[in-house]
């Protein structure tokens, strides 16, 4: 699997028009809890659906897009963050410790 680059605001407003499932991770490149958090998602990301897309918002380079993420599917902003997104809807968010696959498949399910 790879990650999407998110790095527009026309990402967003596809990704809240797109049919099915799609991930938002949202990542501080600075922050060594965001790394650790990214490099354990990484290693069960295999375990999500192919078809599924994976998109990569760094935050250091695009705050303005994590804003837009926030308001736009109404979470609170953290980082490191991951939004599962149905039909528009954000219908998981995780941040921090609690982010896994597992977590997401069992929404999945």
């Amino acid at each position: 699997m790879e990650w999407i680059q998110l790095e527009t605001a026309n990402q967003i407003d596809n990704i809240k028009q797109q049919q099915g499932y799609s991930l938002i991770f949202k990542h501080s490149t600075r922050c060594s809890i965001s790394m650790m958090a990214k490099r354990r998602f990484e290693l069960d990301w295999d375990n999500l659906p192919q078809d599924m897309p994976l998109y990569f918002l760094d935050l250091i380079k695009h705050r303005d897009l994590s804003a837009k993420v926030a308001a736009d599917f109404q979470v609170h902003h953290e980082s490191p963050q991951v939004l599962l997104i149905k039909g528009g809807e954000c219908i998981l968010d995780q941040s921090h410790g609690a982010i896994s696959v597992d977590e997401t498949l069992s929404v999945l399910a």
